[in-house]
């Protein structure tokens, strides 16, 4: 199903397992400034679990909320496949707008505008940001300078890392999609 941006949508038990897990993983780190959230329920419970090893509070930035999937949210996936707007969805995310809600682009817009809000508030420190795999995707898709109809093509996993520094010569990927116990985030631009 679409959860979109449903209210009530809690972590179930293995969501709750890979939120300690990164906990554990993210308090290996020498620092961490902040600890941002969505605001929805479900990167919240995640982030208090990072947060909690970091002994900080967690900050709620609506910009790194989900996708607004407009009247598309809770309708099972096996159901969108079937429409001719998956295609887009899939293959030209830039030029799909979902029915009542938000399009790509404005959802990378918005994503991005965040994160360089929080580099802005926290300069030359390590942040954690908690969001969801689409906006994830997009700010990697900018960071990295592809289009967005690549989107698609780099994949997010609940209870992954993903870390990207923000210096002076722009943005350096330096970990997509980390599940390991190895952070990927010694690099320094």
């Amino acid at each position: 199903m679409l959860p979109g941006r449903a209210p009530g949508l809690h972590l179930a038990a293995q969501g709750r397992r890979e939120a300690e897990a990164l906990a554990e993983r993210l308090g290996r780190l020498k620092t961490v400034a902040a600890v941002y959230s969505s605001p929805l329920e479900r990167a919240r419970e995640t982030a208090a679990a990072i947060a909690r090893v970091r002994r900080l509070a967690v900050q709620l930035e609506p910009g790194l909320t989900e996708c607004d999937v407009g009247r598309w949210g809770g309708i099972r996936l096996t159901e969108l496949r079937k429409t001719p707007e998956w295609r887009l969805v899939q293959h030209y995310p830039s030029g799909f707008r979902f029915p009542g809600g938000e399009s790509f682009t404005e959802m990378q817009a918005r994503v991005t505008f965040a994160m360089a809000q929080l580099v802005a508030r926290h300069p030359g420190r390590t942040v954690v940001a908690v969001s969801h795999a689409d906006p994830i995707k997009a700010a990697v898709a900018h960071a990295l300078g592809l289009h967005l109809d690549f989107l698609q093509r780099i994949v997010i996993s609940p209870g992954s890392v993903t870390a990207v520094a923000y210096g002076t010569d722009g943005p350096v990927v330096l970990t997509v999609n980390s599940r390991g116990t190895d952070l990927g985030v010694r690099a320094t631009p």
